[in-house]
């Protein structure tokens, strides 16, 4: 049998997964990560603990599989995106706390950055509209308020990386400083066009340039982990940001396919295939997993808060004790009766870009129940997707492409068949979800596969891919039509602020 190893370092957990060769699932293990909440608008994770817990679900899922490391054939790595640290190469140790992809407290910087008339070029060079989600202000804020951090940056001292670079760094003793196509592209900081660091955006940003890492593509040879970590050297071959990871494992490896990804926040990306389109509706143009020097790029919609709103319900509002109860909660009303939820904690993401947005519920009358709350906040999920989908549709029109014709869905919240079926409704087309919804993980896996030669080429694992379950919209269009109306005006009400 021919083994891969996938770690998936996420926002609310560190997993590793052993596939095999046919992209089944062998063994799975799993740690929750601590959230840092140091203010509000402000999350931070411990990047030690960030290392040590996905070295140990490593460790486990070999041990759960019954293998050695001697028997896997390459590791692959994908991790959340815009997560920024900065570290001593040196002592190997964390300057502070990794600023996480939802923190807002570069927004002062990017407000100023709009104001002097720095967006056209931003979005020219790496396809991104300004926001603090990126780490190119992160890394700034770090710089400018860590005593000292500046200076030792200038001096060479410090080296920066998105969690996958910072994980790398550890698996190979501090031998490799290196990124992928799709986390460099993530930065603001990057020029997708020609596969590198934009000087002149450093240079606006105020960060060194000896504090970025090597940027390879996403399918290549990552050097080898120490013997002692997994009891034998193992190839890292492939390394993918989440959300391009798991349109590459979701077999979208041409132009029209799109796939969401129901998380923490919901990430809905369509493949452009090597042709780089500017949004007019408030999208990304992102850089897609690549096997080889010629970009590829997607079209991408952010939600910051999808499945994240249904831990709200549970540790905010204390409505149900697990999030598996949503659901049945939910079903226990035949619909929200009129409630909205916009779960706009940290400001709303694409296509609105509305960082002092914040939730509200909206609609409540004395029959209001804490189901209906629940419904609405899973329909909340899907309306903020269904408004990407939108967007898309628009960017598509202008382009003279074809639409999406189907949405191919992943991630913890996609096994909700009630979030699916609402989801199909308000799209109007069908919803497909795969037999391995762990396509993240698999996307990596894949992009190791490819590198240490078990694949032969991306049409082998088209082949693979297999669809557990369609879900076909039954709600009529203009319902569904009304429905989104009803809930952009929930959004504007959200911003009224």
């Amino acid at each position: 049998m021919t083994y891969l190893l996938a770690l998936d370092q996420g926002t609310s957990s560190s997993r590793s997964i052993v596939f095999d060769a046919a992209g089944g699932i062998v063994a799975m293990a799993q740690r929750e990560l601590p959230q840092v909440y140091p203010q509000p608008g402000w999350v931070e994770h411990d990047p030690i603990e960030i290392w040590r817990g996905q070295l140990a679900t490593a460790q486990e899922a070999l041990a759960k599989a019954g293998i050695a490391a001697r028997d896997v054939a390459a590791l692959g790595i994908t991790n959340q995106r815009e997560t920024a640290v900065v570290w001593n190469r040196k002592t190997g140790q964390p300057i502070h706390h990794a600023i996480v992809w939802q923190d807002r407290r570069g927004e002062p910087l990017c407000a100023q950055l709009r104001e002097q008339g720095q967006a056209d070029r931003i979005q020219q060079r790496t396809g991104l509209l300004i926001d603090s989600y990126f780490s190119g202000t992160k890394i700034r804020w770090l710089l400018d308020h860590v005593p000292g951090a500046r200076a030792a940056a200038e001096r060479g001292e410090l080296a920066f990386g998105t969690i996958d670079s910072w994980l790398l760094w550890q698996l190979t003793g501090g031998a490799l400083h290196a990124t992928d196509v799709t986390n460099a592209s993530r930065t603001m900081l990057f020029d997708v066009h020609r596969n590198r660091w934009d000087q002149e955006l450093l240079d606006l940003l105020q960060v060194p340039a000896s504090l970025m890492p090597q940027v390879l593509p996403s399918s290549a040879d990552y050097g080898r982990t120490l013997e002692s970590l997994l009891g034998a050297p193992v190839r890292i071959g492939g390394v993918a940001g989440d959300q391009q990871s798991a349109l590459f494992g979701q077999a979208c490896f041409r132009e029209g396919l799109a796939k969401n990804t129901y998380g923490t926040g919901c990430f809905l990306l369509m493949h452009t295939g090597g042709r780089f389109q500017r949004s007019a509706n408030g999208l990304l143009t992102t850089s897609a997993a690549q096997t080889s020097a010629q970009p590829q790029y997607a079209m991408e919609g952010s939600v910051f808060v999808g499945g994240a709103v249904v831990q709200w319900l549970r540790d905010g509002l204390g409505a149900i004790q697990s999030s598996a109860q949503v659901q049945a909660l939910a079903e226990s009303v035949p619909d929200a009766g009129g409630v909205m939820l916009v779960p706009a904690f940290t400001g709303l993401g694409a296509p609105y870009w509305k960082p002092h947005a914040r939730g509200t519920i909206t609609g409540l009358t004395r029959g209001t129940t804490v189901a209906h709350i629940a419904r609405a906040a899973l329909e909340s999920i899907a309306y903020q997707s269904a408004a990407l989908l939108q967007a898309m549709a628009r960017d598509a029109q202008a382009a003279g492409v074809a639409p999406v014709t189907e949405l191919r869905v992943d991630g913890g919240a996609c096994v909700n068949d009630l979030l699916m079926q609402f989801q199909a409704d308000l799209l109007g087309i069908p919803v497909v979800r795969p037999a391995v919804t762990e396509t993240t993980a698999l996307g990596a896996a894949y992009l190791a596969g490819l590198s240490a030669g078990v694949y032969a080429g991306t049409d082998e694992l088209q082949a693979q891919w297999q669809v557990q379950r369609r879900f076909t919209p039954v709600l009529p269009r203009e319902r569904a039509l009304e429905a989104m109306s009803r809930w952009e005006h929930a959004v504007r009400q959200s911003t009224l602020a």
